[in-house]
């Protein structure tokens, strides 16, 4: 158990770095993504940016409840708690009822409706409980425009140490004092790239000095009636082929803040200071069956 420990615990710093550094550790100037015929932006005026707004953040709690009862693993939400440091969570109080150690993890967290950077994991032995926090990433909060957190809805799974599951994809659902006054408006201001088989993926921004080194945000909205994952194929930049880092999953219904990555020794390998062009294809399949759903024509955008 110590041996899966430490490897859940790396996993879940690269997570968090991976969380962290969307929209951050940017020092320059960010452009807006455009079409190759040179327009920016798509007419929005309803678009939320959450960043803009100068009204204070909402005091948000929770009644305590039972949110998984299932195969002698019960989960408590006990209170809304907000770090400095971490951001907002929800902690928890986990039990493990049964005569086996068991992790219990989250297989989707989602907030107000977007897909959310979920760093929870937790091994419970048999018949011990444990004290837990399920944090909200404070970055996909921001990207998502997301001030004051309505709804919550979790996914839970449990597997023993040799990875069988008692059980998967359990859904629970979490309203918060803020419900009533959530904003559901679209973060979907930018140029729409692709727009088939209910699948909308939107350009918004290139920060050329991100974390990793460039980072492209995309706004995904999903109504197929299925999850689905995106991936990229076939990038390059300027001419050059890329090698980026990106893979999301959008359940059905819901909306995804995310980023394409392209790190910064690629660039420097091919000379690019400065992103132009831009060309790619997204591939979008079922995420339960890893079906192709799609494989879009090539695509093509800048930067200004």
């Amino acid at each position: 158990m110590k041996k899966r420990t430490k490897v859940l615990a790396a996993i879940l710093c690269l997570t968090l770095f991976a969380g962290m550094a969307m929209g951050s550790g940017s020092s320059g100037e960010t452009k807006d993504v455009a079409s190759s015929d040179g327009s920016e932006t798509t007419a929005d005026s309803s678009t939320n940016d959450g960043a803009e707004s100068s009204s204070s953040k909402a005091d948000v709690s929770i009644d305590e409840s039972v949110i998984v009862d299932q195969d002698g693993i019960k989960i408590i939400a006990t209170e809304y708690v907000s770090d400095s440091i971490m951001g907002d969570g929800i902690k928890l109080l986990v039990e493990n009822n049964s005569d086996k150690d068991y992790t219990v993890g989250c297989d989707a967290l989602i907030v107000n409706d977007y897909m959310i950077t979920d760093l929870f994991v937790s091994e419970i032995a048999a018949g011990k409980k444990a004290n837990e926090t399920m944090y909200l990433s404070s970055s996909s909060l921001s990207a998502a425009g997301i001030e004051n957190v309505g709804k919550i809805e979790m996914y839970f799974h449990a597997y023993d140490s040799e990875m069988n599951y008692l059980f998967k994809n359990v859904y629970t659902e979490l309203h918060t004092s803020e419900f009533d006054n959530m904003d559901t408006t679209p973060n979907d201001a930018g140029i729409e790239l692709y727009n088939e088989n209910g699948i909308k993926i939107v350009g918004k921004t290139v920060d050329e000095d991100s974390f990793w080194g460039t980072a492209i945000l995309l706004y995904t909205e999903n109504t197929s009636g299925k999850n689905v994952g995106i991936s990229v194929d076939d990038m390059s930049i300027n001419g050059f082929m890329m090698s980026p880092f990106f893979s999301t999953t959008v359940y059905d219904g819901k909306k995804s803040i995310d980023e394409i990555t392209v790190f910064s020794s690629d660039l420097e390998a091919n000379g690019i200071e400065s992103i132009e062009d831009v060309e790619l294809k997204f591939h979008i399949y079922d995420a339960d069956s890893y079906s192709t759903i799609a494989d879009s024509d090539t695509i093509t955008f800048t930067a200004e």
